[in-house]
């Protein structure tokens, strides 16, 4: 485990030579990983910090009002870059193609906008599974193996490099991060867009938006999954007021981690799972069957792409 006090003290160094005089412009998402970064950086460099948090598109429900209400009282700057995302992954099916656009575009937009700030370095909050995962050929990550050759800054800082998920959150705690984004649930950097098996569009992302939304609902207080989500599978046959339909089918995953190297499905009660694929083929008129994934990572992956 990693001692919290003096990875503070190492990661602050780190950004600040590595910084030098230049301006930092910072990938903040709100989780833990870059929440902890944007705590360092900030300590590390002061003003010469440029936090920026992009709306994909492609983001949880409400997530962007909450960044804004979260970061309130720093200089944080959202892109609204939704369009240039479904743009970049239209007719994209292959999993790892769409990671490698989707890290593609989070590094365009990072170069525009330093090119306004007068930014010339990039801190993101890479962490040791995640190169792991791309390094082992299991996923590209977007800010790993997704990532384009060709960048316009002067150099990449990660100082989280290191360091598993509970490591980060240890270190959280020791920086005085609130709670809430110390212990929040990880979400992947590409959004949902790894929770729509096939092409990304706008109706898909929707419904598994409000989905995913549901599942957090039931799921969150009541179970305390390391994880939780809701992902679009396809499309399947059903009924719906004596109607047949042709209808999407949603796969939920729940599952206990301690540094999501493996992780093992939550055995949620029956009366759990029911409630909750009410709601969801209730609440989304589209929907027409929800499954439980009960499979532990490995063999599968705790993402479905």
């Amino acid at each position: 485990m990693v001692d919290v006090e003096k990875f503070i003290d190492q990661a602050i160094r780190q950004i600040r030579d590595a910084a030098g005089e230049d301006k930092v412009v910072m990938a903040l998402s709100g989780g833990v990983d870059s929440s902890v970064c944007a705590a360092l950086a900030a300590r590390a460099i002061g003003d010469a910090l440029v936090p920026i948090y992009v709306d994909t598109g492609l983001m949880r429900k409400g997530e962007t009002e909450r960044i804004r209400s979260l970061f309130a009282d720093t200089n944080l700057r959202v892109v609204d870059a939704g369009d240039e995302f479904f743009a970049a992954l239209r007719g994209i099916t292959d999993p790892e193609e769409k990671r490698k656009a989707i890290g593609e575009r989070f590094i365009r937009v990072f170069e525009r906008e330093a090119k306004r700030t007068g930014a010339t370095m990039l801190l993101q909050g890479t962490i040791y599974p995640d190169r792991i995962e791309s390094e082992g050929g299991i996923k590209s990550h977007h800010n790993v193996g997704g990532m384009p050759l060709d960048i316009e800054f002067k150099g990449v800082i990660e100082p989280l490099a290191d360091l598993y998920k509970d490591e980060v959150r240890a270190v959280a705690g020791g920086l005085g991060l609130p709670p809430e984004i110390q212990h929040r649930m990880p979400f992947p950097g590409p959004g949902l867009a790894v929770r729509v098996l096939g092409e990304v569009t706008e109706e898909k992302i929707a419904i598994v938006r409000e989905a995913n939304a549901i599942v957090e609902e039931c799921l969150v207080e009541e179970f305390r999954p390391w994880q939780c989500f809701a992902a679009l599978l396809g499309l399947g046959t059903g009924v719906k007021g004596d109607v047949r339909l042709h209808g999407w089918i949603v796969a939920v995953r729940a599952v206990r981690s301690r540094d999501g190297m493996t992780a093992d499905p939550l055995l949620l009660p029956y009366e759990a799972l029911s409630r909750m694929a009410s709601r969801i083929t209730a609440e989304i008129p589209g929907v027409s069957r929800v499954v439980y994934d009960i499979t532990p990572k490995p063999p599968a992956t705790i993402e479905y792409e």
